[in-house]
């Protein structure tokens, strides 16, 4: 395999083509659940549609657009597993209430999205049908929990094949990681719709088998410094880990400042209050723990 310094990436990072937009049928939203169970934030929503249009981001570029609408949800309590919200019956869901970490990018870019595709009459349903773009398997639920993409791996294939984002990492001076993805049927009982419906792991089964033999990149965490400098603002980065029954543990938004990209995100810990922060430098960020080994670049595209 041909390796390429790091040092000159950025050549090659200028050559390539920088689609600005994906032109895809954008899903009208099909009420499955009752919309109070779907839907959680609406006076939030509000407020933030208001604060788009006063400041005008729909004429910012998506990343800048993402973050915006990122740094806006700032201080949302942390809280997981707000996706499993019925025993059976899976839909697109939002909860501007409480994020976790995935759902934070997602609502994110979403709303960011959102901005672009219309110019006015924002309603919930327009965010929930650019979160079924996203989180589902081709850009469709079909009511069943398995035509949701539990891996970011797979969302980051999928959404690229479609043509909504590009992954630039291992143009970055990305290495090819490989591993045997066992997370969700090893942890089951853990997720409300699986434990309701255990017929559906010789599925999920395959589909972890499908998802560990996907080529995915990433930049180990000693050149994650050096290639700061190609990441952008608005750009997911997805943390991979250490663990090898898994591609990542964890995801947020980049944001560039004056000292190099930080790390927004949904965090966990205590003593980081438990919610939605802007970090540390991400190169910074993966020194803390010794199970962050390095991280994916993914970077989205308009819709339209």
């Amino acid at each position: 395999m041909l390796k390429i310094p790091i040092a000159f990436a950025w050549i090659l990072l200028a050559a390539l083509p920088c689609p600005v937009f994906a032109s895809v049928l954008i899903p009208e939203y099909q009420p499955r659940l009752p919309f109070s169970t779907a839907f959680k934030g609406k006076d939030k929503f509000d407020r933030l549609v208001a604060q788009a249009v006063r400041e005008d981001w729909r004429s910012l570029p998506l990343g800048e657009r993402t973050a915006r609408v990122g740094k806006a949800l700032l201080g949302t309590p942390y809280v997981n597993y707000t996706l499993e919200i019925d025993d059976r019956i899976e839909s697109p869901s939002v909860n501007l209430n409480a994020l976790d970490c995935w759902t934070y990018y997602e609502v994110s870019l979403a709303f960011a999205r959102m901005l672009r595709v219309k110019d006015a009459d924002y309603r919930p349903e327009d965010l929930l049908g650019l979160i079924e773009l996203e989180r589902y398997r081709d850009g469709h639920c079909t009511g069943s929990y398995l035509s949701r993409m539990h891996f970011l791996e797979e969302v980051f294939a999928n959404n690229g094949a479609r043509g909504l984002s590009v992954n630039p990492t291992s143009q970055m001076g990305g290495v090819r990681l490989s591993r045997n993805i066992t997370e969700m049927t090893n942890a089951w009982r853990g997720y409300r719709y699986l434990r309701n419906n255990p017929g559906l792991l010789p599925e999920m089964a395959r589909i972890q088998d499908r998802v560990s033999a996907l080529p995915v990149y990433h930049i180990p965490r000693s050149r994650v410094a050096a290639a700061e400098k190609f990441i952008q603002t608005g750009d997911i980065i997805a943390i991979t880990s250490a663990d090898k029954s898994g591609y990542t543990s964890h995801v947020g938004m980049a944001v560039r400042k004056a000292d190099g990209v930080h790390f927004m995100h949904a965090t966990s810990r205590r003593d980081m209050g438990r919610k939605m922060v802007l970090d540390c430098r991400i190169s910074e960020y993966l020194n803390r723990s010794s199970d962050h080994y390095g991280i994916i670049v993914y970077r989205p595209l308009d819709v339209r």
